[in-house]
């Protein structure tokens, strides 16, 4: 059975540290300025003493309906055979239009290589060697979960079958393959 990987975000854990971006930064050789992924604070609620703050981290969400790869007229932009979404810079010409098409502005011209570049979930580095990929092995919270949904006891299928993951902006049918988890975070 062909693996269906998915990241999990508890932002209930998530402390905005950052360590997921620079730990990405170093192992992707992303260049100065530019972020395959990064945690905002998302929102601030209420007034001193009673505050709360949660971080949303930002990056590809691998749809399994990715616009991106639809409108790349090279396919550069494609599917691998785990489902991940991938750029092959060879065949990227930095049309843009998979930017574009992107409506999770989770990718950039790397102006070093003239491809367009975003996370890959650290696939060909890591996990296609049976590692997690450098962002969650490098969260300090234990915010971040990662494995692959069609095996029922990967701790991604067992995480989510007891809680209940969301993804971002499901009215555009784009299937993301990243949840997040919002129990015990004021939204």
């Amino acid at each position: 059975m062909a693996k269906k990987y998915t990241m999990i975000i508890n932002l209930a854990k998530c402390i905005g540290c950052q360590a997921c971006t620079v730990a990405c930064k170093f192992q992707n050789n992303v260049p100065d300025g530019k972020f395959r992924t990064k945690t905002p604070a998302n929102e601030l609620k209420g007034t001193y003493p009673n505050v709360s703050i949660y971080f949303v981290k930002e990056a590809c969400q691998m749809c399994q309906k990715a616009p991106c790869v639809s409108v790349c007229p090279t396919k550069a932009s494609y599917y691998n055979e785990d489902g991940v979404v991938l750029v092959d810079e060879d065949k990227c010409v930095g049309c843009l239009y998979c930017m574009t098409a992107c409506p999770y502005d989770a990718r950039f011209l790397n102006k070093e290589t003239g491809a367009v570049d975003k996370c890959t979930f650290c696939y060909e580095l890591k996990v296609s060697k049976g590692e997690k990929p450098a962002c969650v092995s490098t969260c300090v919270g234990g915010a971040l979960i990662f494995g692959d949904l069609n095996d029922p006891l990967s701790q991604a299928s067992q995480f989510l079958a007891k809680h209940k993951g969301e993804v971002r902006k499901p009215e555009l049918g784009t299937h993301p393959g990243v949840y997040y988890i919002y129990e015990g975070v004021v939204k």
